[in-house]
Order: C-alpha cells, then sequence, then structure tokens
C-alpha cells in the first residue's frame, strides 16, 4: 500500500462566494470529493490541504481545480459533482482503492456499514454509477440502498429516487389479485416503502410521492424512459429475463446512480428462462465502472438462526451440485 501524502492546493483568485460554491452547504460538496476519490480535504480560505495516498491527492487535486474553474459561471450542487467526478477519470484509478467508512444520517440516527462487506457495498456505491448487490437475504443490500439514495436525494446529488421491482414472482399473477394496478402492485414493492419510513418517516415519504420525487414502479413501467439525476435501484433483480436487466440498465442517464440487488439462490423464473442477474454477473463483470459486492450468509444481520438456516441451504445445493457432475462424468 503506498504512503500517505500531503499537498497544500492554492486556489486562484481567492475568491468568498466561489469557495463557498466549491464547499457546498456545510462543506457537503468537499466530503462528496473525499468519499468518491478516498482522501481527506481541509481548507483555510483558498488553501486546501489533500491528504491520502500520492495518485489519489493528485486526482483529488485536478477534481478541485475543475470544480473551482465551473464556480466561475455556475452554481454548483450535489449532482453537478457528481458528474463532475464520473467525468474525472476516477474509474480507471479505482484499482487498489480502499474503502473508507461510510456514515449516512437518517432519521432514526446514522447507518455505517457492519463488517467489511457492507463497508465495501456503500464505498462502491457512494463511487460508481452502477453496482450490483447480490447475497442471500438479511445481508442488508436493500435497506443499504436505501439508505445512501436517501442521502443523495437529501445533499442534493440526485433529484429523485426510482424504486423498482419486478411485479411477477413466485409464479403468482397480477390478474388474480383484488383492486386497480396500484393496489395490485404495492404487496410486492411493500419492503421499499418500509425501507423508506424507517429513514424519512411515513408523512415525508407520502409528501414525495405525492410530488414524484420518490418513484415506485413495477419494472415493466421503466421501458422506453431515461432517467437523468436519479438514484434507481432495481430490487429482486434474479426475478428479472435477460431482456428486462438489459431494458433497465440501459435506462441511466445522466447524474444518476443505479444499485441491482438480488438472491440468485431464489430465483423464481421458469426453470427455462434464464435469470438476468445472473447473465449480468457474467457480462458486467469486469466493465469499467460497474461494481458488484458478493454477500455471504456470514453478512446476515438479522437473527442469528438466519445464517444458519441460509448456510444450510447453501451446503444442501453445493452438495446437489457435486452429485449432479458425478453423474455426468
Amino acid at each position: 500500500m503506498s504512503a500517505n501524502t500531503h499537498h497544500n492546493l492554492t486556489l486562484e483568485p481567492d475568491d468568498g462566494e466561489r469557495l463557498a460554491n466549491l464547499a457546498g452547504p456545510f462543506d457537503q460538496h468537499l466530503r462528496q470529493v473525499e468519499m468518491r476519490v478516498g482522501v481527506e480535504i481541509a481548507n483555510r480560505g483558498n488553501v486546501f490541504r489533500i491528504s491520502g495516498e500520492a495518485a489519489k491527492v493528485k486526482l483529488a487535486e485536478r477534481v478541485l481545480r475543475d470544480l473551482y474553474d465551473a464556480t466561475a459561471s455556475e452554481a454548483l450542487d450535489g449532482a453537478q459533482v457528481s458528474l463532475r467526478l464520473s467525468e474525472s477519470g476516477l474509474e480507471s484509478d479505482d484499482k487498489g482503492f480502499e474503502a473508507q467508512e461510510v456514515t449516512i444520517k437518517v432519521k432514526r440516527g446514522t447507518v455505517r456499514g457492519r463488517g467489511a462487506n457492507q463497508q465495501k457495498y456503500l464505498h462502491a456505491i457512494a463511487r460508481h454509477d452502477i453496482n450490483f448487490g447480490i447475497g442471500p437475504a438479511g445481508t442488508g443490500k436493500t435497506w443499504l440502498a436505501v439508505a445512501m439514495a436517501v442521502d443523495a436525494l437529501n445533499d442534493s446529488r440526485v433529484q429523485r429516487l426510482v424504486l423498482v421491482r419486478p411485479a411477477v414472482e413466485a409464479g403468482e399473477k397480477l390478474g388474480f389479485l383484488p383492486g386497480d394496478l396500484t393496489q395490485k402492485v404495492d404487496p410486492y414493492l411493500r419492503p421499499l416503502y418500509d425501507a423508506l419510513y424507517e429513514m424519512l418517516g411515513v408523512d415525508r415519504v407520502s409528501k414525495l410521492i405525492e410530488r414524484n420525487v420518490i418513484e415506485i414502479a413495477p419494472l415493466a413501467y421503466m421501458r422506453g424512459r431515461t432517467l437523468n439525476d436519479s438514484f434507481v435501484i432495481l430490487d429482486e433483480a434474479q426475478n428479472t429475463t435477460v431482456e428486462q436487466m438489459k431494458m433497465f440498465l440501459t435506462r441511466i442517464g445522466f447524474g444518476s446512480v443505479a444499485v441491482v440487488t438480488g438472491d440468485l439462490t431464489q430465483i423464481d423464473l421458469p426453470k427455462q428462462v434464464k435469470s438476468g442477474l445472473r447473465d449480468a454477473v457474467e457480462v458486467l463483470a469486469k466493465i469499467e465502472g460497474v461494481s458488484m459486492t458478493f454477500f455471504e450468509a456470514k453478512d446476515v444481520v438479522r437473527h442469528p438462526l438466519v445464517q444458519r438456516i441460509v448456510r444450510a441451504y447453501e451446503a444442501r445445493e453445493a452438495d446437489t451440485e457435486r452429485k449432479g457432475e458425478a453423474t455426468k462424468k
């Protein structure tokens, strides 16, 4: 691992209004650069002290200069800072970066990753435009993604949240359910509502949904759209088809972040239909700018018995695979 270095960057001209624009409310823009690049930034006036590994310090200096140049003609917000970070070549410098602890303030307090995998997941979402969280139930994939989405909305890095799920699963058909379309799909989207209520409170969630700042929709509603300045979460992605997954991923526009979550051991599609999540893992594993975090039974943060249940099913599936391979031979 490279040794840490310190560098002082002086931004000219020394303009208080532009410097405040660069830093953002309560230094939010500087914290955003810190988290995405992996450095620490302190400033006094127009002198910025950047600490971290040499390559990261150099990248942070380039980003700050670029952002300061932009303040001459525009008022920065969180979404613009995120977009400029994405354009800075950040992903090409991604290898070897160590995850920093990400803390998220929500209605009930502060959210932090439990264990190395959750911390890695949160850091990956902070630094990448497309993210996959894959693993068993209870590992916090969806809950942490919603927390990051709420944080991005509160900091004005995005203008809206779009939370998406495949609406038909476990062989059920929407036509068999009573009520109008909203009433039909609501049961499938309930876990997303629950996470939002915990993060923001019921009243605020209801108001944001009324204003269309938060949209909760079945996957079929995504076709033909382009989502700019949005934080988009696709939950239960193991139940998408290959075509649906491709459709979803190509909806992502400028200034947007997408998180795809799913459990490849709980696919409810017909046996002859390949899971879009499984296919995406194979196709996109080496694509620059796409992060993939794989959770295991040890990452389960529910009742301890859930960990043992997950491990028992994993052992049974591994044994079945071994027997199948032995039969082929």
